[in-house]
């Protein structure tokens, strides 16, 4: 009999992530004759604009998908208002399907998934992402000098340390994080983690070709000669965005016509101010909202991918979906240390640079490396870059750790 498995996400199906960290994950482990029900919740605008793509890909997969609604304000009231909800929800479809194991993406998920466990034996699929209640310090979103927020961090720290101790399977984004992690007094040194990056489609992403930037050039009708560097992605607190355009100056004392393409879904006032403010002029730069569909094809107009993010603690357990689609593209990278696995995945692709500072010395050794980074050849980045972070290979490793789950006897090295 197949095995039956509640996805519980706080992340939409119709976000970015739902469609490229979670739907190509559970599309290819139905094939397995796995049996998903997706719970998530989904931000208004979004399930608008994305709800029949969602429902195609999950009606063709077989897979049962339960949107709610995200509830954005007030803070933290209306996070225990989603839960109170999440909780109902996954309580009623256990009762009705009869869940086998309960697949828990972040902490808040967990906590209902350890809930299910503990009334309905249900498995608990920890599947960690990161390491959340860090993350919301670490980003300044939980400011511990607040009573408040000091009791929530503390809390959510003890819960964490249950999800630890009660799960079936854990999975770390990065082997950095899993080392921290299985350091922790609370971890249960019984139960078995595994390491899966942010895989990368790589059919979606594909290898790019000198037709191919010409192409997208012409449609952003950027010069087909002057060195683009793009960036990819939303930027908010974690990302580096006065360094990358500190960096960027440093590139234009060199190369005078390099444009900075920024390819985002975020507020473009937002870049533009910061543009501004370090002198940076209109014609330097451009800033395009792209779908999914888009991505591949407005990012192979660039000649390098930048990507800085704070190397706080907690991005340990870090790895940037980005990465993975960039290289799988052909495109190199230059990122920085401190974040995840990202610096022994530059040192062993040989795929871009990872700088371990942010200062005029180091921007100027990154400018003085662009020639050798356009040298690159991108087939060869690809073929490195699939070792990591090729889609196939993850939702193998997913297929071990389930059976695992339900297999105890015979483990297996994920």
């Amino acid at each position: 009999m197949n095995k039956k498995i509640l996805y519980i996400s706080y992340d939409g199906m119709t976000d970015p992530l739902g469609q490229s960290q979670v739907l190509p994950y559970l599309t290819g482990l139905s094939r397995y004759g796995y049996e998903f029900t997706i719970l998530s919740f989904e931000k208004k605008d979004r399930y608008k604009a994305n709800r029949h793509t969602i429902e195609n890909i999950t009606g063709a997969a077989g897979i049962r998908w339960v949107p709610l609604s995200f509830t954005g304000k007030p803070p933290l009231i209306s996070k225990f208002y989603d839960m109170v909800r999440m909780r109902q929800k996954a309580f009623s479809l256990q009762r009705k399907y009869k869940f086998d194991m309960v697949h828990c993406r972040s902490y808040l998920a967990a906590d209902v998934g350890l809930s299910l466990k503990k009334k309905f034996g249900t498995k608990l699929f920890f599947d960690m992402r990161g390491f959340w209640a860090d993350e919301k310090k670490d980003g300044g979103a939980w400011n511990l000098k607040s009573p408040l927020y000091r009791s929530v961090y503390r809390y959510y720290k003890k819960k964490e340390a249950e999800y630890l101790q009660h799960a079936d399977f854990i999975i770390s984004l990065t082997e950095a994080g899993k080392k921290e992690m299985t350091s922790w007094p609370a971890y249960n040194s019984s139960v078995s983690v595994g390491v899966i990056p942010c895989c990368a489609d790589m059919k979606h992403f594909s290898l790019t070709d000198p037709a191919q930037k010409v192409k997208s050039r012409e449609l952003l009708k950027l010069p087909p000669d002057i060195l683009v560097i793009s960036y990819l992605g939303s930027i908010g607190s974690w990302y580096m965005l006065d360094e990358m355009l500190e960096l960027f100056l440093a590139v234009k004392k060199e190369y005078k016509d390099a444009m900075f393409l920024f390819i985002t879904h975020t507020d473009p006032k937002i870049i533009i101010t910061a543009m501004t403010s370090h002198g940076i002029d209109a014609k330097d730069f451009m800033i395009v909202n792209a779908s999914r569909e888009q991505v591949p094809l407005y990012v192979k107009a660039s000649d390098i991918n930048i990507s800085f993010i704070k190397p706080v603690y907690s991005k340990l357990s870090s790895s940037p979906t980005k990465m993975g689609e960039v290289l799988s593209m052909g495109i190199p990278v230059i990122t920085n240390a401190g974040v995840g696995d990202v610096e022994y995945i530059m040192t062993t692709t040989r795929a871009g640079i990872a700088i371990k500072e942010f200062n005029e010395k180091s921007f100027t050794e990154v400018v003085r490396s662009i020639p050798g980074l356009l040298s690159l050849d991108p087939a060869t980045i690809r073929d490195k870059a699939g070792l990591f972070y090729d889609l196939e290979m993850g939702i193998l490793k997913y297929k071990k750790a389930y059976d695992e789950v339900f297999d105890h006897v015979n483990k297996r090295e994920i």
